[in-house]
């Protein structure tokens, strides 16, 4: 996978195709597979109608922005805060649930050891699954199936473990028996009401090192009449619970 990017109409564009015998055609023009094997990551290529493109290797967050979309995936910013506050590392095995479009499975395995991702619905799994191949993950398995019941069946211990799902509450209870000693579960829960609930099944299940957090997202916007806080986003997301065992 390479990443192609170039700038029109004050406007940066890019596109992130396969390296293979098929020439990549874009609204700027034909780009020619055959310069792009010539070339080598930092080099430019020219499309047939004399458009510049300079060449990337993608990294996750590029995959978050091209990858396709089931539904709105978490947000750097919130995935930020679950590998900070987890100490995600390269010798984790890490159980995810609610997997979407693999956003936050494929961040998680850019920096796991391995990732095992449980998704409800079929299509979803499979646009997930294509996404984690396009990004060059080979340590993150999706499997499809009801995280509720799955849980209970799990016989391997989890370092990590993150639950993106309406039902999160239902899984805590039994989460704790394959959490590693010293390991941490994360959930994402868009709702006060939902994280009270989170709240309520960790106390209930023995977690006594818990806490709640909110990250707000400003960016900030530049311009001749001046420098504000751009009104384009929007600051809240969801909340983020953090347990240990």
């Amino acid at each position: 996978m390479i990443l192609l990017r170039t700038s029109h109409g004050k406007r940066i564009r890019e596109f992130i195709t396969v390296v293979s015998d098929e020439d990549y055609h874009t609204d700027l023009g034909i780009i020619y597979m055959n310069d792009i094997l010539q070339s080598s990551i930092g080099d430019t290529v020219q499309s047939h109608k004399g458009h510049t493109f300079l060449i990337h290797r993608p990294r996750t967050p590029d995959f978050f922005r091209h990858a396709k979309r089931t539904g709105a995936p978490m947000m750097p910013k919130d995935i930020g805060m679950i590998i900070a506050y987890t100490g995600l590392n390269k010798n984790d095995v890490v159980l995810d649930s609610g997997t979407g479009s693999g956003i936050l499975a494929m961040y998680l395995g850019s920096i796991a050891k391995k990732v095992i991702s449980y998704e409800i619905k079929e299509d979803f799994a499979e646009v997930a699954r294509q996404n984690i191949i396009n990004a060059g993950l080979d340590n993150v398995e999706v499997r499809c199936g009801d995280i509720v019941e799955e849980v209970k069946n799990l016989d391997q211990a989890f370092d990590v473990i993150t639950l993106d799902t309406m039902h999160s509450m239902k899984v805590i209870p039994h989460v704790i028996n394959i959490l590693q000693t010293g390991g941490y579960v994360a959930t994402y829960s868009p709702f006060i009401e939902q994280t009270k609930e989170i709240r309520q099944s960790f106390g209930e299940a023995g977690f006594s090192d818990v806490v709640t957090l909110e990250c707000i997202e400003r960016e900030i916007s530049f311009s001749d009449r001046g420098t504000r806080p751009s009104t384009a986003r929007v600051g809240h997301t969801g909340f983020i619970t953090i347990a240990r065992k």
